[in-house]
């Protein structure tokens, strides 16, 4: 009987401790357990935001009305001539966004040709017959783009194209002309532009001998305003 009590008393002096263990060895499993659990249950955020915030972009749009007047200058090259400074107005009506008309108004002044500057010989035209004025009506068509600044800066264009015709006062005479021209225009706001043009003024000419259509061109730089 004793020996039986003394056995019992071993037993539990042992399993008291192992108790312990297991318990603490639970108790770290169950933790760790329940911590994966709980990462593994939250989604990683994507690398990519997919809310991509919207940008702001500065566009300018032709005013709402239709009315386009200006003023340019430029140089203009007077076939047989010498090139001289050319400055006028211009008018247009823009029917839709493609299509508009044109009224145009320039003069300069022609200079000696090249026989008058090398032979020093009586002029062929006095100074009032060099005294080159036209005026002419265009149609042109308009091929729409834009300019990119920045990436929030961006201005509307138009590359144009026109033909038309009207009157040159050259050579103490008037004579029937036809123009034919293109143009880069840049919308800086929705009622101020800025255009460049290239024109070919084309008429007949006997001032210095033998009829022939010459050519007149002219560049200009113009800024005009929308009504």
């Amino acid at each position: 009987m004793k020996q039986t009590q003394t056995l019992l008393t071993s037993f539990s002096c042992s399993i008291v401790p192992f108790t312990v263990m297991c318990t603490v060895i639970f108790t770290l499993f169950y933790s760790m357990s329940a911590v994966g659990m709980q990462q593994s249950s939250e989604v990683q955020a994507p690398d990519i935001d997919p809310n991509v915030e919207r940008r702001d972009i500065d566009e300018f749009d032709i005013d709402s009305e239709n009315i386009e007047i200006g003023a340019f200058v430029g140089f203009i090259s007077i076939e047989d001539f010498e090139s001289d400074v050319v400055y006028g107005a211009r008018l247009a009506y823009h029917v839709n966004e493609h299509l508009f008309i044109e009224a145009s108004y320039g003069q300069a002044s022609a200079g000696e040709t090249s026989f008058e500057t090398l032979s020093g010989g009586a002029p062929f035209l006095t100074e009032d017959e060099r005294d080159y004025r036209y005026y002419d009506i265009s149609a042109g068509y308009n091929f729409n783009g834009e300019l990119f600044i920045t990436d929030s800066l961006v201005f509307n264009t138009d590359f144009y194209l026109t033909l038309g015709a009207g009157n040159t006062e050259f050579g103490g005479d008037e004579r029937f002309t036809l123009s034919a021209g293109a143009g880069y225009r840049l919308l800086v706001t929705d009622y101020l532009s800025v255009r460049l043009d290239v024109r070919d003024h084309v008429f007949k000419s006997d001032i210095i001998g033998t009829e022939k259509n010459v050519h007149n061109l002219s560049y200009t730089l113009s800024t005009t305003f929308f009504f």
